[in-house]
């Protein structure tokens, strides 16, 4: 846990632990293998799957091009970054939408 809320508090140094707890807990089996621990800002259908499921399903975001530009503004910020932690992403794509409190 406290290596993923260490990732995060390098996009937001801010970031609420309770938060990034929850999104760890979200996301389960799927941070045990190293490859779906990962987002991939060049693979359309992922980031496609992080708007439906992620924005969409658990966000509560219907617009899907607000999705889509707060998942490009995340590429962006994290373009640094080659391995992206989903964690991470996830967060910053909640907290562009303005829906961590719903988490």
């Amino acid at each position: 846990m406290a290596d993923y809320l260490a990732d995060v508090k390098k996009y937001d140094a801010s970031a609420n632990a309770d938060v990034v707890n929850k999104i760890v807990k979200h996301l389960g089996i799927a941070l045990r293998n190293r490859d779906s621990s990962l987002v991939s800002c060049t693979d359309a259908k992922e980031l496609g799957r992080v708007r439906d499921n992620w924005a969409g399903k658990k966000l509560g975001v219907s617009d899907g091009a607000k999705a889509d530009s707060a998942i490009e503004k995340v590429c962006q910020t994290m373009s640094a970054d080659n391995t992206k932690s989903r964690v991470t992403f996830y967060y910053l794509v909640a907290k562009h939408l303005d829906k961590l409190g719903a988490l």
